[in-house]
């Protein structure tokens, strides 16, 4: 009987996985615009997000930053929470264009 039980359960888990799509550890369900690459500060709460995207459109590079950003600080600080650098000249996110690398600051803020 606990057999039978027991292979119900993994039966039912397993169906699971036929209705809900399936993503690696650490991967999107659906890809990012852009590759972005995440840098700590010597405070571990700041980071640095370079995004390698060459005509790419405001909100496609706020996305490709947002999510490692994400990732990082709810990693790390228990929250996804992070403060942005901003520009006061536009009153939006400050990104620093290097050639083709958009660099883009935060602080994760949780704790």
């Amino acid at each position: 009987m606990r057999g039978l039980l027991t292979g119900i359960l993994v039966l039912s888990l397993a169906g699971c996985s036929l209705i809900r799509p399936q993503t690696g550890e650490g991967v999107a369900a659906t890809a990012l615009p852009y590759r972005s690459n995440l840098a700590r500060g010597e405070d571990r709460r700041d980071v640095t997000v370079t995004v390698r995207a060459p005509g790419a459109s405001l909100e496609d590079i706020r996305e490709s930053a947002r999510f490692p950003v994400t990732r990082y600080c709810l990693s790390f600080y228990g929250a996804s929470a992070a403060d942005w650098t901003i520009d006061p000249a536009t009153g939006d996110w400050a990104v620093v264009r290097e050639g083709e690398n958009l660099i883009l600051n935060a602080r994760c803020t949780a704790r």
